[in-house]
């Protein structure tokens, strides 16, 4: 393919989905990841694109929202390597609100397999994913459907949640970075995001790092209610990514990095919660040394380890705004 062919499926792609992922541009234009980054720059010089961390977005610095069928075919083996080490938090018997998502669904596929959970969702695909748990309960908010990712928004949504109280909420977004936090493109999903937050006494953000540094309309969760993040390994060049990484440990989120190399497929079985597979809780490229001692945890030392009192003041501070 010329570079001029190259460079135009490219810029479809990214209009099509509003963001793609420089690892799934070069496996549709079948060329290296150098050579796809070389023609998101000379995309980029022309004003018809923007770069981001790992990736290409719309230009105008806040991306559009991509509709279901898009997102599912965005970074599948980062999102199933991240819905592993996320269902590695979760215990048997435990209470936990899961929120909308092409990952918060990769996720609900693990945890059927935990016994006495109760899932509260607003998404309908996490509900459909548990569907045939007969050892865990589903509880759906009520709501607005909003098609475009199947999740239930409004007012409805909001007031089914007062009152709830779990131990963790798991989310996803449109966007991460260090100084606003998750957020997300669309108003009516941020606001039920934010009543899942109030529910629960820790915070999950899980965003694979096509994500870092993007910065979507909408705050969901602020930096410093954000008790863990799981997410990706970012390739080695990505140096951009591993510096929202530091600066998102310099805020105390507690991160654990999920490897890609033994993930499963998009038609595997869901991996086991507890199993390690696959998980490496490692420095970042361009970071080594630099992230304080206890900053990267394994899952299971993630999940026992209590909140210090800082963040358990901040998260009880925002449950009463």
């Amino acid at each position: 393919m010329f570079a001029a062919e190259r460079r135009q499926l490219i810029l479809e792609m990214v209009r099509a989905n509003g963001a793609v992922s420089l690892r799934e541009l070069a496996r549709v234009v079948q060329t290296s990841e150098v050579t796809v980054r070389r023609d998101v720059r000379a995309l980029e010089a022309e004003g018809l694109l923007d770069r981001r961390h790992g990736g290409a977005v719309l230009p105008g610095g806040f991306t559009r929202e991509s509709g279901f069928p898009q997102k599912s075919h965005l970074a599948t083996a980062e999102k199933t390597a991240i819905a592993d080490v996320a269902a590695s938090l979760v215990e048997e018997g435990e209470a936990i609100v899961v929120g909308a998502g092409t990952t918060t669904q990769e996720l609900a596929r693990r945890l059927a397999r935990v016994p006495g959970l109760t899932v509260v969702t607003n998404s309908l695909l996490v509900a459909q994913a548990l569907a045939h748990a007969n050892r865990v309960e589903v509880v759906m908010t009520g709501g607005t459907l909003r098609g475009s990712n199947y999740a239930l928004v409004g007012s409805g949504a909001e007031q089914s949640l007062q009152g709830l109280r779990v131990s963790r909420a798991f989310l996803s977004g449109s966007g991460l970075t260090a100084e606003r936090g998750l957020s997300t493109s669309n108003m009516l999903s941020a606001s039920v995001d934010r009543a899942l937050v109030q529910a629960a006494a820790e915070v999950v953000v899980l965003a694979d790092h096509t994500k870092l540094g993007t910065d979507t309309m909408f705050q969901t969760v602020p930096t410093d209610v954000i008790t863990r993040l799981v997410t990706d390994e970012p390739p080695a060049h990505d140096d951009r990514a591993a510096t929202e990484l530091q600066a998102l440990a310099d805020q105390g989120v507690q991160i654990a990095v999920a490897g890609t190399g033994a993930a499963p497929g998009a038609g595997s079985d869901p991996v086991p919660p507890g199993s390690g597979r696959p998980r490496r809780d490692v420095p970042l490229p361009g970071q080594r040394g630099r992230y304080p001692a206890g900053q990267f945890r394994g899952a299971a030392a993630m999940a026992a380890e209590p909140l210090g009192p800082e963040r358990t003041a901040r998260v009880a501070d925002m449950r009463r705004r």
